[in-house]
């Protein structure tokens, strides 16, 4: 499988000492296996005058204990849920619940489920509510590398081009 990474440069060995906190799922390197997503993600860089560049790396078809180690703990959000929603706002908020996760799978919060998560965050609208509203909304899908040594010895830089 292929993922991709948007930044404003080729990042040839990731570095989770280089992570921001505030994001969907806490610290860690974030991946998507779907290209147009990385694109957009690095279009924030264009935006600020600098380059915006896509990598590209090999990762396992699909994570599992036969190919990874025991050790490797995943967490992977089917759908938008309840448990996603709960998950997403700790971390957010700088409350992580995700310390013994090594990599996570799930829905981005893009634009649209940013706004309406922020109605949940102010107290607005319920837990149930949000995830109601998000029913028709198919997620984008990101891997979140949280174990350098998951990214050392699974994740395998293919290349980079600039968008």
């Amino acid at each position: 499988m292929i993922l991709y990474h948007g930044s404003y440069q080729a990042i040839e060995k990731p570095d989770l000492s280089f992570s921001r906190k505030l994001v969907d799922f806490g610290a860690g390197f974030y991946t998507t296996p779907l290209k147009e997503q990385a694109i957009h993600w690095s279009a924030r860089f264009r935006g600020k005058g600098m380059k915006a560049v896509v990598s590209s790396y090999a990762f396992l078809q699909r994570p599992n204990e036969e190919v990874l180690p025991d050790r490797i703990r995943i967490l992977e959000f089917d759908t938008h849920s309840i448990d996603w929603l709960n998950f997403i706002t700790a971390c957010r908020l700088g409350k992580p619940i995700d310390e013994e996760w090594d990599l996570i799978l799930g829905g981005v919060v893009n634009d649209k489920v940013f706004d309406l998560l922020q109605l949940h965050f102010d107290g607005l609208i319920s837990s149930e509510e949000a995830i109601g509203r998000l029913r028709y909304n198919k997620p984008n899908f990101q891997y979140c590398f949280k174990n350098q040594s998951l990214i050392d010895d699974f994740l395998h830089f293919v290349g980079a081009e600039e968008v």
